[in-house]
Order: structure tokens, then C-alpha cells, then sequence
């Protein structure tokens, strides 16, 4: 296990500096076609989580910009309303509003889903970035490890409680999880929060963000008929806020190397406007294009097969 554990690290930190870096994005954006990003998509309808900051911000202006109307779920009512001033004036679209909730509460995301239901109206986007990387052990006030609690129960719980709306919103409707490389390092595990005595964040993150990407292919799968895409992404190795909090060693080393924000976010808004017959439900993209979800000889491609009883798992959990 030790050695493979060991791979897993190398793979991934060669595969990632090739990759990952800005340098990847730009060498990967000499094959981006400016037409892809053009779509107007005015009168749909998107949720994105975690929309203050980073990646999430980045993309409620990409999808603001476009004429789309936005809600913004953000757990810090002051800075979602800096935010939502900020995106307001940048875009020019006023359609773009603050719902506050914590990802982190199963209790918070029934009554957002709640309050969002009773509008009525199709659900076209539903942007699944709100994340965390904790590195000690936090307990919310629900009993759940605080990384998973955001990551793995929030993601799965406002994802099946916006499924009636999403439906309203077919053929066209459409779920992007924003997962992350580190994935890579970890194989799907039923040890949902960790049970270990010596609690690791960043290994802890690594099986949420597999969590999502199993879960995406599980959701395709399950609703294939309901006219859902469902799709996972990774941003690259980006300078957001949470990355310069949760790893400060790894943001000062690669000071300068790192995507902006826009460019992690690239693909989510490149998912969101393509048509739908372009893309595969249940795929991981990164870069505008289908990724692999293993490494080789990596040892995770099997592990997905525990994602029926972790779905179970997670039904319970959020008491859906």
C-alpha cells in the first residue's frame, strides 16, 4: 500500500506540473475554439455555490455576462453582497441575486431549496463549487467531518433536492461538479469521515473530490431519462483564496505559476454553454476536453464500484 500510495504522489505531481500550472492552460488554449464561449444563454436559469470568491466567482460573471439570471449561494451574507454589487456592475446584468445559505448545513440546503422550489421556475445550471480543505478536524454542528459535510453531503444534497427543477428545465439542463486533481492520489473509500487517528485534510479532500467525480457518474446513470447532463471538471492548479488559506506552502512554492481564477473556472462555463449532444454525462472534463479519471497503474479504477453503497450512505446522512 505504501508504494502505491507513493505512485500515486509521483504520478500525480508530474502529470499536475505538466499540466495544472498556467503554463498547462496556456498550452492547452492554443486548441480553445473563441467560438465555443460565445453563446448567449439570456432566460436560463443557474445556481452557483460558493460564488463570492474564486472559481465561483468567476463564474457567476462568465454566466452573468452572458445574459444568464444567477443566484449566487454564498454562506457569508457581506461578502455575497460585495460580490453580487461587483458582478452587477461588471456584467451590467441586473439579473443576479444573493441567496445565503452554508453548504456545510443539510438543515440550510432544504431550506434554500425550499425557497428557491417556491419560485417555480426551471433550473437550467446548477454549479457545484462550494468546497473546503480543512486541515484539522472539524466537527459541524450536525456531527459530520467539516470537508466532507461541504464537499460530499452538501454537493449530493442541494444536487438531489434541485432534481424537480432541473427537470422543468429539459432537454437542456445540466449539473457541473467542480472537483480537483487531487482526486488523483485517491481511490473511492466507504471511510466517508476519516476514521483514522491521524486526521489528513488534504488526503481527506483528495476522496471527497473522488466522491464527486464517482457521484457524477452514478447521477448520469440514474437519470439518464430525465433530459440531466451531468458532468465533473477539474480547475487546474488555480490561486483562489481557499487555495492560498488551506496550503499556503504549495501557493507561495508555485508563487507566479499558478491559473487565475478565470482560467480554473474556463471549463465550467465552456460546459455550461456547449450544446449537450457535444459532451458525455458522467465525464470528467478539464481543459475543454474528456480527462481521465485515473492515473495508470494508480489502483483507483476499481474503487468506483462502492459508490451504490456510498449514495446510500449519503441519503441517509442528509436525510433525503
Amino acid at each position: 500500500m505504501f508504494l502505491v500510495k507513493t505512485w500515486r504522489s509521483i504520478a500525480f505531481g508530474l502529470y499536475g506540473y505538466k499540466n495544472f500550472t498556467k503554463s498547462g492552460f496556456m498550452e492547452h488554449s492554443k486548441k480553445f475554439r473563441q467560438e465555443d464561449m460565445q453563446a448567449q444563454i439570456e432566460g436560463k436559469n443557474c445556481i452557483v455555490t460558493g460564488a463570492n470568491a474564486g472559481i465561483g466567482y468567476a463564474t457567476a460573471e462568465g454566466l452573468a455576462s452572458r445574459g444568464a439570471t444567477v443566484y449566487m449561494v454564498c454562506r457569508n451574507k457581506e461578502r455575497g453582497e460585495t460580490a453580487l454589487s461587483e458582478i452587477q456592475s461588471t456584467t451590467g446584468n441586473k439579473n443576479v441575486h444573493l441567496e445565503v445559505c452554508d453548504i456545510s448545513s443539510t438543515s440550510d440546503i432544504k431550506s434554500f431549496a425550499s425557497r428557491f422550489s417556491s419560485k417555480d421556475v426551471p433550473l437550467h445550471i446548477l454549479v457545484n463549487n462550494a468546497g473546503v480543505l480543512e486541515n484539522s478536524r472539524l466537527i459541524t454542528s450536525e456531527g459530520y467531518e467539516m470537508n466532507f459535510a461541504v464537499n460530499v453531503v452538501g454537493t449530493y444534497a442541494i444536487t438531489e433536492l434541485m432534481l424537480p427543477l432541473l427537470e422543468k428545465a429539459a432537454p437542456d439542463a445540466r449539473v457541473i461538479t467542480v472537483s480537483s486533481g487531487g482526486m488523483y492520489t485517491a481511490p473511492l473509500t466507504e471511510d466517508l469521515q476519516f476514521s483514522g487517528n491521524k486526521f489528513d485534510g488534504v488526503e481527506q479532500y483528495a476522496r471527497n473530490k473522488r466522491v464527486q467525480v464517482a457521484l457524477t457518474e452514478k447521477w448520469a446513470e440514474t437519470y439518464k431519462d430525465k433530459g440531466i447532463g451531468f458532468y465533473s471538471m477539474h480547475p487546474g492548479w488555480a490561486e483562489t483564496p481557499g487555495v492560498a488559506k488551506s496550503l499556503p506552502d504549495f501557493s507561495k512554492s508555485f508563487s507566479g505559476k499558478l491559473r487565475t481564477s478565470k482560467e480554473g473556472a474556463d471549463t465550467v462555463l465552456w460546459l455550461a454553454l456547449q450544446p449537450k449532444e457535444k459532451l458525455v454525462s458522467g465525464g470528467l472534463y478539464f481543459d475543454r476536453e474528456e480527462a481521465p479519471k485515473h492515473l495508470p497503474f494508480s489502483a483507483t479504477n476499481g474503487s468506483h464500484s462502492a459508490i451504490d453503497s456510498i449514495a446510500s450512505s449519503l441519503r441517509t446522512f442528509s436525510n433525503l
